[in-house]
């Protein structure tokens, strides 16, 4: 049932446009009524929203914005028969879809309901009733991973693919069933099976199944699987929007990616480190190692909040700015333009200080800044007025010669008379002469 909702300035009456048969109708014609009786009527400017059960709000011109993974799909255009599918056509069509291959192109939810794809038409449930599908069952296959159509039954207007196994365990009802007499009571279905993980697509016509071929159900299903042979990088970017894939595919990674993407087009990062920012855990991927370019990516829980690339010779890139988001979204959202996601650093320290030109750094203090003390010297000037040191230059007679400085003569050595003659002396030649004071012995 939709609703459309009058909204002025003020609050004015609900106009009911399907009313449900019976009471519903004659209760909804009263509250208007009631409403009507005391409130003023809506300005012909009024904006006019509708609101649907499915969970799709529009205001007449622009769709909600959702995710492009869970949003409605493009129809398929396929030649359909007018005459019915007969058994022989069924039994063919069951010996080709059962283990067949394919590629996830949406997510594929868990759960016993699962998704319903109309015959050249729209996707049940799409929207924010997707999201909360798998936000409450869980997810069966992601997009671009492999799955396997483990079953294939096909009933009045409806074929129905079981995935991955299926949502359901095998033999649920005789699960509860157990056989014994007194006490002794068996199950007749043995063993704990893990939880199934699989999910349900069901293909659904108009009134009967018409005449179809393998080639036609697969085109059919295109747009939630595709049974393409693809490699699992391909199968995935496949899914993704054309900017995005090819940033991907190119080995660039930027803001707003998941992990998966990012493992998708740089591999498995050399290094991996683990920090806080404030409060905020991180994880630090590191890919390249010197003297190659060197690429950080921070990583919060699932999606890329920063990348940092560091280049030789060049002063490192920083972004920031989440750049994914725009591309995932139906609305179109333009992106931020590229300047504002670029910071640039500086490389290396600040010059060195030169003592002779610059003024020595202010030493550290309490004082505010410009504040004065009435001890401060007016001839040292304020704090932080210092000058370059000057030394005084030098004066002639500050270090006077010390060669002109008169001097004494060198005193005489003793150890000089004992020491040997010189050869050029006239009496070196001699022998010496013994001294008068040495006598005879005695006879």
């Amino acid at each position: 049932m939709n609703k459309t909702v009058v909204c002025p300035e003020i609050f004015s009456p609900f106009q009911v446009h399907r009313p449900a048969p019976g009471r519903f109708v004659l209760r909804a014609l009263m509250i208007s009524s009631a409403l009507a009786a005391f409130l003023p009527a809506a300005p012909s400017s009024a904006q006019v929203v509708t609101i649907d059960h499915s969970g799709n709000a529009t205001d007449g011109n622009h769709a909600a914005t959702v995710d492009r993974r869970f949003a409605q799909i493009e129809p398929t255009k396929v030649e359909l028969s007018k005459s019915e599918l007969d058994p022989k056509t069924r039994i063919e069509v069951i010996r080709v879809m059962e283990a067949e291959q394919g590629f996830a192109m949406r997510p594929f939810p868990k759960g016993h309901k699962g998704l319903t794809l109309v015959a050249n038409g729209k996707l049940d449930p799409a929207g924010e009733p997707y999201l909360d599908m798998i936000t409450k069952e869980g997810t069966s296959a992601k997009p671009g991973d492999r799955v396997v159509l483990t079953d294939v039954k096909i009933e009045k207007s409806k074929i129905i693919f079981s995935l991955n196994g299926g949502p359901d365990h095998k033999h649920a009802f005789l699960r509860h069933v157990q056989i014994g007499t007194g006490p002794s009571m068996n199950p007749v279905v043995q063993g704990d099976d893990p939880d199934p993980v699989g999910a349900r697509l069901t293909l659904e016509f108009k009134d009967h199944i018409p005449e179809l071929t393998g080639s036609q159900v697969k085109a059919l299903l295109a747009p939630l699987i595709s049974f393409d042979v693809k490699t699992p990088i391909q199968a995935f970017t496949d899914t993704l929007p054309p900017q995005l894939k090819q940033a991907i595919l190119n080995h660039h990674v930027m803001v707003g990616m998941s992990t998966e993407m990012v493992l998708f087009a740089k591999g498995q990062p050399e290094r991996k480190t683990r920090e806080m920012d404030g409060q905020m855990p991180f994880e630090e991927w590191i890919y390249g190692k010197p003297p190659k370019d060197i690429e950080f990516v921070r990583i919060n829980g699932n999606r890329v909040i920063r990348v940092e690339l560091a280049k030789i010779g060049e002063p490192p890139e920083i972004f920031t700015k989440d750049e994914v988001e725009g591309m995932m979204r139906t609305d179109g959202s333009p992106l931020a333009p590229a300047a504002a996601t670029t910071r640039t650093v500086e490389l290396g320290d600040a010059a060195p200080h030169d003592p002779n030109t610059q003024a020595p750094s202010t030493p550290p203090s309490l004082r505010k800044d410009g504040e004065t003390l009435p001890q401060d010297s007016p001839q040292m000037g304020a704090p932080g007025a210092n000058k370059p040191v000057q030394f005084p230059k030098q004066k002639p007679d500050d270090y006077p010669d010390a060669t002109n400085l008169p001097r004494d003569p060198k005193p005489a050595d003793d150890s000089d008379a004992t020491a040997k003659p010189d050869a050029a002396s006239p009496d070196a030649s001699k022998p010496a002469e013994p001294s008068t004071s040495q006598q005879p012995p005695p006879n």
